[in-house]
């Protein structure tokens, strides 16, 4: 259970739950049972983590249901999409965790800003309209990099700029 004095925010813990979903998928997507039992230990020790108090069996149940079934349902959409893209399962996966990882991080960032500024006694709504326009901007340009990235193929996984016979044995193995 969580220390009463370590608390979590709460972009931290979805992301944390978002990767045991993510876990849960790829243990289903390999059909390894070790996989399988390894995952809902972990989705055990996730949830033990991030609460206060015990839960009751049934709630315990029910969390782990949860989990599982976001698992289940990841794995599904993540094997449709890799059919439908010509990708490995693996790297829709892959880039489901490296999102949630990327969302994490982002939230973070904008939480120690906030904490800064308010320190520096400037609070956040008093944002300047050309820095809202600007951080605007960058999300629109950002947007329109992975659309070109998705159609000219480079869509940031490790190893895509590789010959297609190389990846080929790399997958095979």
């Amino acid at each position: 259970m969580t220390d009463e004095n370590a608390r979590h925010r709460p972009e931290e813990d979805a992301s944390r739950l978002g990767l045991v979903v993510v876990g849960e998928a790829a243990a289903l997507q390999s059909g390894d049972e070790a996989a399988l039992d390894a995952s809902m230990e972990n989705i055990r020790e996730t949830i033990e983590d991030m609460i206060d108090e015990p839960l009751t069996e049934r709630q315990e149940e029910v969390v782990e249901r949860l989990a599982s079934a976001g698992g289940t349902l990841t794995a599904g959409l993540s094997g449709a999409l890799a059919a439908q893209t010509g990708r490995p399962v693996d790297d829709v996966l892959e880039g489901a965790a490296r999102s949630i990882i990327w969302q994490e991080r982002l939230s973070a960032d904008r939480d120690r800003a906030a904490a800064a500024e308010q320190a520096d006694g400037v609070e956040q709504h008093d944002a300047e309209p050309e820095q809202r326009r600007i951080s605007d901007d960058q999300r629109q340009r950002s947007g329109e990099d992975t659309r070109r990235d998705a159609q000219d193929g480079n869509d940031g996984r490790v190893g895509a700029d590789e010959p297609d016979d190389r990846r080929r044995r790399r997958d095979e193995r």
